[in-house]
């Protein structure tokens, strides 16, 4: 493997790319210029190290009607660029050269032994290489310049799912995929989509909600509220509902956003003094999907707006979606008749992963990338990594990255030694949001009063037996224990530790109701 991407580096790097000579000369100057200077922009941002192994392959294939083409060696180093530098790759692009809306990474061969390049037709290469596009939006309102053979606003890409091509479909629409600062819509990833999500007993659930809201002609359920932890999956099943809805109903608006982005364009307007415009892009849309909604929570005037936006889409018929890290009623700091309304249609939990479904996801994985990963490797990663999906899909990527840059062979030794530091912190990785549920969960009260001002025997003795817990079982400092708990000062975290030590040891019951817990948080 590190005969097969370092011997790329000389046929796709600086010279010429493995691009046959008359496509490269018809590169003009400019354009030649432009890439160059973002390659050195890429270079200074994320180190030599990096850039050698992964920035330094992608060669410039073409640039027409505002799209830049960009070819890479290996399926797996297109998906890496892509999912980790393209949206860097974008932004430098468009701010050298505000005509190249448009950045495209393709997999294209290298030369063979005759000089004659397997990848001379970059159509070709386009349509069985599983491309990966990410649009750029132009103007305020997500005015985005057209693509080729597409309406403008439209993001275009075009992968292969279990050996079946999908082809994107033309409408018109305004773009889903928009990453310009000034567009509507956050960017979509291609790889999120429903046949790319590995359904187990934790999701599935949500994932039948998702996919019949994504397939029904009318409203299902409205608002359709997912939750979970971090890295299960809430923002994979978001964008494979946006994805479905933009392929099957192209006719239909979508805003995919997140709550942040809610609120920084509800402050531009009132800035602006432009609050009527802001009013009508949210409230024409047909699909409104709103992540991370807890984001809003304290932010009293977005709440408002958001509330009446809210009522105007549902009073009109059309759908809603929002994910958070917490069901509705366990929100803080979220205005009342607004909780009552997010909790009003169908809540959909995303349990933690189970030992079968991570390995599950390693395996679809695996295939979908085309490498081979022994099965005790992925047992092994299965089995010690439990956080979170994305935490988990990192670890095999840092295996894989290392295996095809050092060229090592996959084992369980090589896999103990590269992830030792990820390996290390999952054995004590428990986290305060954790220990809150639980010993909510064992005594009967909600996880909001946690973070509450009261101060009945019956909340704050469990309060401080969870502060007690979080100061045992994680590494956060005092003052990060006490405003995970509603803001509290370090020296009630203090004071609930030494108290909830002294009742382990003179109250038989308390201490085996600690000790229970204990067993389940470190289990």
């Amino acid at each position: 493997m590190q005969h097969a991407v370092r011997g790329t580096q000389s046929v796709l790097g600086e010279s010429n790319g493995g691009i046959p000579s008359d496509q490269q000369a018809a590169l003009d100057d400019h354009t030649k210029a432009t890439w160059q200077i973002v390659r050195e922009k890429l270079r200074s941002e994320f180190g030599a190290t990096a850039y050698r192994y992964w920035l330094d392959p992608v060669a410039l294939i073409t640039v027409e009607a505002g799209v830049a083409r960009l070819g890479v060696p290996t399926r797996a180093m297109r998906d890496w660029v892509t999912q980790h530098y393209l949206d860097r790759i974008q932004s430098f692009w468009h701010s050298e050269d505000e005509n190249v809306h448009f950045v495209e990474i393709v997999v294209i061969l290298s030369s063979n032994g005759n000089g004659k390049n397997a990848a001379a037709s970059s159509n070709a290469a386009t349509d069985h290489s599983q491309s990966a596009k990410v649009g750029a939006a132009r103007g305020r309102g997500g005015n985005n310049a057209s693509r080729p053979g597409q309406a403008a606003n439209e993001v275009d890409t075009h992968k292969s799912y279990g050996g079946r091509s999908q082809a994107p479909v033309s409408g018109g629409r305004k773009a889903i995929g928009s990453m310009s600062d000034d567009g509507i819509s956050a960017a979509l990833d291609p790889r999120y989509t429903f046949d790319n999500f590995v359904i187990g007993k934790p999701n599935e659930f949500a994932y039948a909600a998702a996919r019949r809201l994504a397939e029904a002609e009318s409203v299902p359920f409205n608002p359709l509220f997912l939750y979970g932890g971090v890295g299960l999956g809430k923002t994979h099943l978001m964008h494979s509902i946006a994805w479905h809805i933009r392929r099957t109903q192209p006719h239909r608006t979508v805003i995919y956003l997140s709550a942040e982005k809610f609120m920084y364009r509800f402050i531009r307007a009132l800035r602006d003094k432009n609050t009527v415009d802001f009013k009508d892009q949210f409230r024409s849309v047909d699909v409104l999907m709103v992540d991370d909604v807890q984001f809003i929570s304290g932010k009293d005037s977005t709440q408002e707006e958001f509330f009446h936006t809210f009522n105007a889409l549902v009073d009109q018929g059309r759908q809603i979606i929002v994910s958070a890290d917490k069901s509705p009623s366990d929100l803080e700091d979220i205005e009342e008749r607004l909780r009552s309304r997010l909790g009003s249609g169908l809540v959909a939990d995303i349990h933690a992963t189970t030992y079968e479904l991570r390995l599950g996801i390693l395996e679809s994985k695996a295939e979908r990338l085309g490498v081979e990963l022994p099965q005790r490797v992925m047992e092994f990663l299965a089995h010690k990594i439990t956080a979170n999906v994305r935490e988990l899909e990192g670890a095999f990527n840092r295996v894989i990255a290392h295996a095809q840059l050092v060229g090592r062979e996959i084992g369980l030794e090589m896999v103990q030694d590269i992830l030792h530091d990820v390996l290390r912190a999952s054995e004590r990785r428990v986290s305060i949001e954790e220990i809150q549920k639980k010993v909510a969960e064992h005594f009967n009260i909600k996880v909001s009063d946690m973070h509450s001002a009261r101060r009945a025997r019956a909340v704050a003795r469990p309060r401080q037996v969870a502060m007690y817990l979080s100061k045992q079982l994680t590494t956060h400092s005092l003052p990060e224990i006490g405003r995970k708990f509603g803001g509290r000062d370090h020296t009630t975290v203090m004071h609930a530790v030494r108290k909830v030590d002294e009742l382990h040891a003179s109250d038989p019951s308390l201490s085996e109701d600690i000790d229970l817990l204990r067993r389940m948080l470190e289990s």
